[in-house]
Protein backbone atom coordinates (compact mmCIF):
# COMPACT_ATOMS: atom_id res chain seq x y z
CA UNK A 1 0.00 0.00 0.00
CA UNK A 2 1.33 3.40 -0.97
CA UNK A 3 2.09 5.90 1.80
CA UNK A 4 1.91 8.72 -0.72
CA UNK A 5 -1.04 9.64 -2.91
CA UNK A 6 -0.80 9.42 -6.69
CA UNK A 7 -3.49 10.93 -8.90
CA UNK A 8 -3.25 9.67 -12.49
CA UNK A 9 -4.94 11.64 -15.26
CA UNK A 10 -5.06 10.10 -18.75
CA UNK A 11 -6.98 11.04 -21.87
CA UNK A 12 -6.95 12.39 -25.37
CA UNK A 13 -4.93 15.36 -26.63
CA UNK A 14 -6.27 18.82 -25.77
CA UNK A 15 -8.83 17.57 -23.28
CA UNK A 16 -7.52 19.86 -20.58
CA UNK A 17 -5.53 17.21 -18.72
CA UNK A 18 -2.71 19.56 -17.78
CA UNK A 19 -5.15 22.34 -16.83
CA UNK A 20 -6.92 20.02 -14.40
CA UNK A 21 -3.69 18.45 -13.14
CA UNK A 22 -2.11 21.84 -12.38
CA UNK A 23 -5.21 23.14 -10.62
CA UNK A 24 -5.60 19.93 -8.62
CA UNK A 25 -1.95 19.89 -7.56
CA UNK A 26 -2.11 23.55 -6.52
CA UNK A 27 -5.30 23.02 -4.50
CA UNK A 28 -3.96 19.92 -2.74
CA UNK A 29 -0.37 21.10 -2.34
CA UNK A 30 0.84 18.16 -4.45
CA UNK A 31 3.66 18.09 -7.03
CA UNK A 32 2.52 18.30 -10.65
CA UNK A 33 4.42 16.23 -13.22
CA UNK A 34 3.60 16.79 -16.89
CA UNK A 35 4.51 13.50 -18.58
CA UNK A 36 3.42 14.83 -21.97
CA UNK A 37 5.98 17.62 -21.68
CA UNK A 38 8.65 14.97 -21.17
CA UNK A 39 7.80 13.25 -24.47
CA UNK A 40 7.60 16.60 -26.23
CA UNK A 41 11.02 17.59 -24.88
CA UNK A 42 12.51 14.33 -26.15
CA UNK A 43 10.85 14.99 -29.53
CA UNK A 44 12.33 18.49 -29.59
CA UNK A 45 15.80 17.09 -28.91
CA UNK A 46 15.39 14.52 -31.69
CA UNK A 47 14.25 17.20 -34.16
CA UNK A 48 17.07 19.57 -33.27
CA UNK A 49 19.68 16.85 -33.59
CA UNK A 50 18.12 15.12 -36.61
CA UNK A 51 17.83 11.77 -34.87
CA UNK A 52 16.49 9.05 -37.15
CA UNK A 53 13.70 7.53 -35.06
CA UNK A 54 13.83 4.38 -37.17
CA UNK A 55 17.43 3.82 -36.05
CA UNK A 56 16.95 2.30 -32.60
CA UNK A 57 20.63 2.46 -31.74
CA UNK A 58 20.72 6.17 -32.56
CA UNK A 59 17.61 6.68 -30.44
CA UNK A 60 19.15 4.89 -27.45
CA UNK A 61 22.36 6.90 -27.76
CA UNK A 62 20.37 10.14 -27.91
CA UNK A 63 18.36 9.20 -24.81
CA UNK A 64 21.61 8.87 -22.86
CA UNK A 65 22.34 12.53 -23.64
CA UNK A 66 18.94 13.83 -22.50
CA UNK A 67 18.42 15.13 -18.99
CA UNK A 68 14.93 16.32 -18.06
CA UNK A 69 14.00 18.26 -14.96
CA UNK A 70 10.97 20.16 -13.72
CA UNK A 71 10.91 23.35 -11.70
CA UNK A 72 8.02 25.37 -10.34
CA UNK A 73 7.48 29.09 -10.79
CA UNK A 74 4.30 30.99 -9.99
CA UNK A 75 2.57 27.67 -9.26
CA UNK A 76 3.37 26.53 -12.81
CA UNK A 77 5.49 23.54 -13.78
CA UNK A 78 8.29 24.23 -16.26
CA UNK A 79 10.46 21.66 -18.00
CA UNK A 80 14.18 21.92 -18.63
CA UNK A 81 15.87 20.04 -21.47
CA UNK A 82 19.54 19.71 -20.59
CA UNK A 83 19.22 22.86 -18.50
CA UNK A 84 17.29 24.88 -21.11
CA UNK A 85 13.76 26.10 -20.47
CA UNK A 86 11.66 24.70 -23.34
CA UNK A 87 8.11 24.84 -21.92
CA UNK A 88 6.81 27.11 -24.72
CA UNK A 89 8.73 25.67 -27.67
CA UNK A 90 7.54 22.10 -27.06
CA UNK A 91 3.93 23.29 -27.54
CA UNK A 92 4.52 24.57 -31.09
CA UNK A 93 2.86 22.75 -33.97
CA UNK A 94 6.07 21.35 -35.49
CA UNK A 95 6.72 19.47 -32.25
CA UNK A 96 3.06 18.40 -31.97
CA UNK A 97 3.24 16.87 -35.44
CA UNK A 98 6.25 14.73 -34.49
CA UNK A 99 5.51 13.71 -30.91
CA UNK A 100 3.24 10.69 -31.53
CA UNK A 101 5.76 8.56 -33.46
CA UNK A 102 8.48 9.44 -30.95
CA UNK A 103 6.19 8.53 -28.06
CA UNK A 104 5.48 5.16 -29.68
CA UNK A 105 9.14 4.09 -29.55
CA UNK A 106 9.63 1.36 -26.95
CA UNK A 107 13.02 2.63 -25.77
CA UNK A 108 11.66 6.15 -25.31
CA UNK A 109 8.63 5.00 -23.32
CA UNK A 110 10.72 2.74 -21.08
CA UNK A 111 13.16 5.57 -20.35
CA UNK A 112 10.37 8.04 -19.55
CA UNK A 113 8.43 5.56 -17.39
CA UNK A 114 11.51 4.94 -15.26
CA UNK A 115 11.93 8.66 -14.69
CA UNK A 116 8.23 9.13 -13.92
CA UNK A 117 8.12 6.25 -11.45
CA UNK A 118 11.17 7.66 -9.68
CA UNK A 119 9.42 11.01 -9.32
CA UNK A 120 6.32 9.40 -7.80
CA UNK A 121 8.03 6.98 -5.47
CA UNK A 122 7.71 8.96 -2.25
CA UNK A 123 5.85 12.22 -2.92
CA UNK A 124 2.20 13.15 -3.32
CA UNK A 125 1.85 13.84 -7.04
CA UNK A 126 -0.60 14.55 -9.82
CA UNK A 127 0.61 13.27 -13.19
CA UNK A 128 -1.14 13.51 -16.54
CA UNK A 129 -0.43 11.70 -19.79
CA UNK A 130 -1.57 8.79 -21.94
CA UNK A 131 -0.66 5.71 -19.90
CA UNK A 132 -0.22 6.94 -16.33
CA UNK A 133 -3.02 4.85 -14.84
CA UNK A 134 -2.27 1.79 -16.96
CA UNK A 135 1.52 1.53 -17.31
CA UNK A 136 3.28 4.08 -15.09
CA UNK A 137 1.19 3.93 -11.91
CA UNK A 138 -1.29 1.05 -12.21
CA UNK A 139 -1.56 1.19 -8.40
CA UNK A 140 -2.53 4.89 -8.30
CA UNK A 141 -5.27 5.47 -5.75
CA UNK A 142 -7.23 7.79 -8.07
CA UNK A 143 -7.39 7.56 -11.85
CA UNK A 144 -9.22 9.89 -14.20
CA UNK A 145 -9.74 9.38 -17.94
CA UNK A 146 -10.56 12.64 -19.69
CA UNK A 147 -12.40 13.08 -22.95
CA UNK A 148 -14.29 15.78 -24.84
CA UNK A 149 -15.92 16.41 -28.20
CA UNK A 150 -13.20 16.53 -30.93
CA UNK A 151 -14.42 19.89 -32.27
CA UNK A 152 -14.27 21.43 -28.81
CA UNK A 153 -10.80 20.04 -28.27
CA UNK A 154 -9.60 21.51 -31.58
CA UNK A 155 -11.03 24.92 -30.74
CA UNK A 156 -9.32 24.92 -27.33
CA UNK A 157 -5.97 23.96 -28.84
CA UNK A 158 -6.33 26.55 -31.63
CA UNK A 159 -6.94 29.32 -29.09
CA UNK A 160 -3.91 28.18 -27.11
CA UNK A 161 -1.70 28.37 -30.19
CA UNK A 162 -3.01 31.83 -31.05
CA UNK A 163 -2.34 33.07 -27.53
CA UNK A 164 1.26 31.85 -27.93
CA UNK A 165 1.67 33.92 -31.10
CA UNK A 166 1.12 31.20 -33.73
CA UNK A 167 -0.72 32.93 -36.57
CA UNK A 168 0.13 30.36 -39.26
CA UNK A 169 -1.73 27.29 -38.01
CA UNK A 170 -5.42 27.07 -38.96
CA UNK A 171 -8.27 25.46 -37.03
CA UNK A 172 -8.44 22.79 -39.73
CA UNK A 173 -4.72 22.04 -39.22
CA UNK A 174 -5.32 21.55 -35.52
CA UNK A 175 -8.37 19.32 -36.05
CA UNK A 176 -6.44 17.09 -38.45
CA UNK A 177 -3.45 16.95 -36.11
CA UNK A 178 -5.62 15.87 -33.18
CA UNK A 179 -7.35 13.20 -35.27
CA UNK A 180 -3.97 11.85 -36.35
CA UNK A 181 -2.65 11.84 -32.79
CA UNK A 182 -5.77 10.11 -31.47
CA UNK A 183 -5.31 7.33 -34.00
CA UNK A 184 -1.58 7.03 -33.32
CA UNK A 185 -2.01 7.09 -29.55
CA UNK A 186 -4.76 4.47 -29.44
CA UNK A 187 -3.27 2.04 -31.98
CA UNK A 188 0.43 2.05 -31.11
CA UNK A 189 1.91 -1.24 -29.96
CA UNK A 190 3.73 0.18 -26.93
CA UNK A 191 1.45 1.38 -24.09
CA UNK A 192 -1.48 2.57 -26.22
CA UNK A 193 -3.96 5.09 -24.86
CA UNK A 194 -6.65 3.06 -23.09
CA UNK A 195 -8.87 3.67 -20.10
CA UNK A 196 -7.89 1.73 -16.98
CA UNK A 197 -10.76 -0.41 -15.72
CA UNK A 198 -10.88 1.52 -12.44
CA UNK A 199 -10.53 4.98 -14.02
CA UNK A 200 -13.25 7.59 -13.54
CA UNK A 201 -14.40 9.06 -16.87
CA UNK A 202 -14.45 12.86 -16.97
CA UNK A 203 -16.11 14.27 -20.10
CA UNK A 204 -15.52 18.02 -19.89
CA UNK A 205 -17.10 19.03 -23.20
CA UNK A 206 -19.60 21.22 -21.37
CA UNK A 207 -17.72 21.79 -18.10
CA UNK A 208 -15.90 24.90 -16.98
CA UNK A 209 -12.43 24.61 -15.46
CA UNK A 210 -13.97 25.24 -12.03
CA UNK A 211 -16.57 22.50 -12.53
CA UNK A 212 -14.04 19.88 -13.60
CA UNK A 213 -11.80 20.78 -10.66
CA UNK A 214 -14.71 20.28 -8.24
CA UNK A 215 -15.49 16.94 -9.94
CA UNK A 216 -11.93 15.78 -9.28
CA UNK A 217 -11.64 17.21 -5.75
CA UNK A 218 -14.84 15.47 -4.68
CA UNK A 219 -13.17 12.16 -5.52
CA UNK A 220 -9.66 12.86 -4.22
CA UNK A 221 -10.24 14.72 -0.95
CA UNK A 222 -11.88 11.76 0.87
CA UNK A 223 -8.60 9.85 0.45
CA UNK A 224 -6.46 12.53 2.11
CA UNK A 225 -7.40 11.35 5.60
CA UNK A 226 -5.60 8.08 4.88
CA UNK A 227 -2.33 9.98 4.55
CA UNK A 228 -2.45 11.40 8.06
Amino acid sequence: MRKNLVVAIDGYSSCGKSTLAKALAKKLGFIYIDSGAMYRAVTLYFLRNQIDINNIEAVKQALEKIELNFHSRDYQSHILLNGEEVSEEIRLMYVSEAVSPVSAIKAVRHDMVKQQQRMGRSKNIVMDGRDIGTAVFPDAQVKFFMTADPKVRAERRFKELQSNGDTQTTLEDVFENLAHRDYADTTRAESPLTRAEDAIVLDNTNLTEEEQLKFALDRVEPLLKNLA
